[in-house]
């Protein structure tokens, strides 16, 4: 994918929406990956022993998955400079059907003397949002 030039961004472009579904197996398969093995993460009589409505993603996965919006958009995950967010909420994964986390984003800045911009994200599941100030500074052409 060719990477984005800084003449052709513009403040208020909308990034492609995107959904993304997690289920219990993409836990299972990121806990491996990440070595975050917390129970609260598989195992529903853990989680719900601890106050939590059932199995939880973990927050970096949702994360990770969410900043795919503006790497696909950008065309290079190595131009993203800064990425920050708050966790608001956990995203609740069931295990009939699993959960979809819902990715939209905007660009709030142009700088074209250093030829960056920062991108907004919002992420939400369940009609809540999960990811609270979620910014992205990236690199552009």
């Amino acid at each position: 994918m060719r990477v984005k030039s800084h003449t052709e961004v513009t403040v208020g472009e909308e990034l492609t929406a995107r959904t993304l579904h997690v289920d219990r197996a993409t836990l299972v398969h990121y806990a491996g990956a990440s070595g975050d093995r917390n129970v609260i993460h598989w195992d529903e009589q853990t989680a719900r022993a601890v106050g939590l409505p059932d199995v939880i993603a973990h927050g970096m996965w949702t994360m990770g998955a969410a900043i795919e919006a503006v790497t696909d958009w950008v065309g290079d995950p190595a131009r993203v400079l800064e990425y920050r967010t708050r966790f608001t909420r956990p995203v609740v994964v069931p295990h009939d059907g699993g959960a979809d986390v819902e990715v939209t984003a905007v660009v709030t800045s142009v700088d074209p003397d250093t030829r960056q911009s920062v991108v907004e994200l919002t992420a939400s599941s369940a009609g809540q949002k999960v990811l609270g100030r979620c910014t992205a500074r990236v690199q552009l052409d």
